[in-house]
């Protein structure tokens, strides 16, 4: 698991002070990426080796609410792997509360967005922090 931490900045929120549900989506995207480097696997060199990673699938489920000036950690996890594709999970805390829990499925595609296979060493990266299944 790797923890992203953040604070909310008013960008980040509405009128009525709590943060914008698409943020959400921006934040696991740096959460997913800061992840994706410390598994050895940056973004940046995957694409210059003509690899893309899109999401193609995106699920939330708001449990409570961040506001301004909130620190917020996001735990990222790989849930599955599969041939082209890999699921990433998220918790998103504010201390000990959970806010929010999500996933998103990458492909992986060439830089015309066509599907390939996982490369092997993406592959590996990823295998050494897929997460226990649930009891």
């Amino acid at each position: 698991m790797f923890i992203h931490r953040l604070r909310v900045t008013y960008r980040d929120v509405t009128a009525g002070d709590h943060v914008y549900h698409s943020r959400y989506l921006d934040w696991l995207e740096a959460a997913r990426n800061e992840a994706l480097r410390e598994m050895g696997c940056p973004p940046r060199t995957l694409q210059d080796r003509g690899i893309l990673l899109p999401v193609v699938e995106s699920a939330m489920k708001h449990r409570g609410m961040a506001r301004f000036d909130d620190e917020v950690e996001i735990h990222t996890s790989i849930a599955r792997l599969g041939g082209a594709s890999a699921i990433f999970a998220y918790r998103v805390f504010r201390g000990t509360e959970l806010l929010l829990e999500a996933s998103t499925r990458l492909a992986v595609a060439d830089l015309d967005g066509q599907p390939v296979r996982m490369p092997h060493d993406l592959r590996e990266g990823l295998a050494r922090h897929l997460a226990a299944p649930a009891p």
